[in-house]
Parts: structure tokens; sequence; C-alpha cells
């Protein structure tokens, strides 16, 4: 680690803790009144720091932004306790509606139901709630449904950078994702 990034890199450190959310550089930039390249340059410092055998921590990236947590390896260890906390809030039914909204967004109430068999309003009124689904636009067909994506925070649940990171699919969960013969 450069000497004379050594504040530099511990006031960013701290930014990273206190906030507790995914921040980019030009937010933590201005957070701690750094120009940008300082702040990449601490971000730098800290990835080095982190890559020690001997630390539990790394730098995730989250929905675009940067966070401090607790490294992949030892994860299974810790997710018990400290993980996926929505998860264990929410029910089975929620859970395959906001599986549903994550592989086929952006998605329509109806197309959710079509694929569940079942109603979704409360479904998706608990992940509006707990935001981890968002409205994304109007579909352009009759009536002008509401389209359905995932937020930031159901990145930060599940600790992914973006959906491309979802698990892929099995052939087999392919087509419980099939509409009338449309892929979604």
């Amino acid at each position: 680690m450069t000497d004379n990034l050594d504040k530099e890199t511990a006031l960013v450190e701290a930014v990273l803790y206190m906030e507790g959310e995914p921040l980019d550089e030009g937010s933590i930039s201005r957070i701690c009144g750094l120009s940008k390249e300082t702040v990449m340059a601490a971000l730098e410092n800290l990835r080095e720091r982190y890559a020690e055998k001997n630390c539990g921590l790394e730098l995730s990236g989250i929905g675009g932004g940067i966070m401090i947590s607790a490294k992949h390896e030892y994860w299974e260890n810790l997710k018990s306790r400290y993980g996926r906390k929505t998860e264990g809030k929410i029910s089975r039914a929620a859970m395959e509606t906001l599986a549903i909204v994550a592989y086929s967004q952006p998605v329509t109430r109806a197309e959710i139901e079509k694929i569940r068999g079942v109603s979704a309003d409360n479904m998706i009124r608990l992940l509006l709630e707990k935001e981890l689904v968002r409205e994304a636009g109007k579909k352009d067909i009759p009536g002008r449904p509401v389209m359905y994506g995932t937020t930031k925070e159901f990145l930060k649940v599940f600790n992914l950078n973006s959906i491309a990171d979802l698990p892929k699919l099995g052939e087999m969960d392919i087509e419980k994702f099939e509409l009338e013969g449309e892929k979604y």
C-alpha cells in the first residue's frame, strides 16, 4: 500500500463501512472530499489489503457500486446468521415470484400469474414493500400493464453485481419460464 495514501485509504474504508450500502466511486469521492483518482487508488489499496490470507473481508461489486463484505470463502459459515435475511422473512411463494421476476424481467403481473398458476397480487405487494422489485415501466399492449424488475436491494441481498450474475437456468428450469412459446 502506498504510504502517502494511508489516510485516504482509511477514510474510504471508513465510509464504506459506515454506509453499509454499495457506493459508486463518484459518491465515495463526494463523501470523502477526494478526487476520483485518489478514491480509485484507495480502493486498489483496500483490494490489496483484503487479498491477504489473514483478512476475512473483500470489496464486492454490487449493482454498480462497491461495498465491504465477508470473503466469499467464509460465506457458508456465516450465511445462516448474517446472510439472506430477507429470504428468512418471506414465504416460498414470494421467493418463487421473486425468481420469476429476476429471470423474466421486465414481466407483468399477468405473466407472473401464468407461470405460477396462482394470483400474484399479494406477493408483488410484499416484494415491492421489501424493495426487492420495482415498477419497470408499462408494457405496450392494451391496458398498458405495469412491468416489474428487480432492484439494487435485490442485488445486495443476493450478493450479485448484476442480473447477469444470476445462476444459469438448466433446460428443465427454462421450460418453467416459457409462456405460449415465448421465452422469458
